[in-house]
């Protein structure tokens, strides 16, 4: 299989990062009560999710990304007027239009003329997103730049569909992009849209639903989301395993001179299968998604301020990161992390 495209961006580091979590904890006692416990024991013992957060009624992944914003921008001491770019990566943005980067650079008190724009991408997003951040620093487009990335599936999933309805968890991050001129990260950029309809929300933007189509649709809601998990199951353990190890080669560095392996945190079966199938050592392989869920786009950065958070804080660590799933998309990092002024969760 094609990994997907290299590159490389040199000139520019990650200075800072946050994590915002919604304040409500769902555990798996209500979908006991829904499904019955052998049903849940069975998907948990699939995914492992003990526990998610969900947005209020009303919210939205800009809400928890304004949250983020702001406490890294005070954190941090940058001017707002030294930020000229803000990246808004989910898959469950505010409105159709107008981008939801103008109106969080709004909500941020960024000046007017301040660069922004949304990016459709979801579990992929993090290392995309910090492949495009990097490069327009890098490029003399911009000199710091906040990249947005988060998603409240809770939002669009169908609460009588096990399978999404327990796995998925909400969470925006906010991360900070500068200039620096001894950095250099490795990219791998890759997509397969043959996968498309696998993991999707048939209805909602400009193509018609149209029952009939596609038979595993019919009876379901078009505006919830819809997962093919045995596709999806398929597709990663397909692409995962040759991405990890091109990465290493792009990157000139093996596992061995990585600190941490941060996989997208989509199923905790599937990952600690990919960790074992690499070969990575399990104690550079950390897990949240017991604790918060799948949170789509936001799980690479929301491992980084939970589980890496202290070690990030106080010194450098080579990270490699691994994005795979809807569209289907994949995005690989290998980059120098630390030492970050603000690495933290905090709660909305």
């Amino acid at each position: 299989m094609n990994a997907g495209r290299e590159a490389k961006v040199a000139g520019a580091r990650i200075a800072g990062l946050v994590s915002c979590l919604p304040r409500e904890r769902v555990g798996n006692a209500g979908f006991a009560e829904r499904f019955g416990q052998a049903a849940v024991d069975e998907v948990v013992k699939m995914i492992g999710v003990q526990s998610r957060r969900r947005v209020a009624p009303g919210a939205t992944t800009r809400d928890l990304c304004r949250v983020a914003g702001a406490r890294l921008l005070e954190g941090l001491g940058w001017s707002l007027d030294s930020v000229d770019a803000v990246i808004f990566v989910s898959q469950t943005p505010d409105w159709r239009l107008p981008a939801t980067a103008c109106a969080l650079q709004a909500d941020l008190g960024l000046p007017p003329g301040c660069i922004a724009f949304d990016v459709n991408l979801g579990c992929s997003g993090y290392p995309y997103g910090l492949w495009l951040a990097q490069g327009m620093v890098a490029g003399g487009a911009a000199r710091r730049v906040l990249l947005a990335v988060g998603d409240t599936v809770s939002r669009i999933v169908d609460p009588q569909d096990r399978a999404t309805a327990m796995l998925f968890g909400d969470a925006g991050t906010v991360t900070a992009i500068e200039a620096d001129p001894d950095s250099l990260a490795h990219f791998i950029l890759g997509s397969d849209g043959r996968g498309a309809a696998n993991l999707i929300v048939p209805q909602g933007a400009f193509r018609e639903h149209v029952a009939g189509v596609d038979a595993r649709l019919d009876g379901r809601d078009p505006a919830a989301l819809y997962m093919d998990g045995g596709e999806i199951f398929n597709f990663t353990l397909r692409s995962v395993p040759p991405l990890v190890a091109r990465t290493f080669e792009h990157a000139g560095i093996g596992m061995e001179g990585h600190d941490a392996f941060l996989f997208h945190q989509a199923n905790l079966f599937m990952l600690k299968h990919l960790a074992k199938k690499a070969k990575l050592a399990p104690e550079k392989v950390p897990f949240n998604i017991d604790r918060y869920g799948n949170t789509s786009s936001a799980s690479i950065p929301l491992l980084m301020t939970t589980d890496l958070a202290e070690a990030l804080r106080s010194g450098p660590r080579r990270l490699a990161m691994f994005g795979f799933g809807v569209g289907y998309s994949w995005a690989s990092a290998s980059l120098d992390v630390g030492p970050l002024a603000v690495c933290e969760t905090i709660d909305t």
